[in-house]
């Protein structure tokens, strides 16, 4: 089941990932929240991050934890 967090505003968000090639060509993964369950789902946020929401929107954004 996809990780999922309700943020301020009653929104419900899910947790993906999802590896790109950057112009460089080097490989990253990157973590994105979504209204709807897609493919690359993540059952639980990362070890080392923790969620938070950007004041102005109420998006949920990964930051790593302290």
């Amino acid at each position: 089941m996809a990780y999922s967090y309700k943020n301020s505003k009653g929104q419900t968000y899910y947790l993906h990932t999802r590896d790109v090639v950057l112009k460089n060509g080097r490989k990253q993964t990157i973590f994105f929240f979504a209204r709807d369950v897609r493919a690359g789902s993540m059952d639980d946020v990362p070890a080392g991050y923790k969620v938070v929401e950007t004041k102005r929107t109420g998006m949920p954004v990964l930051k790593k934890a302290a």
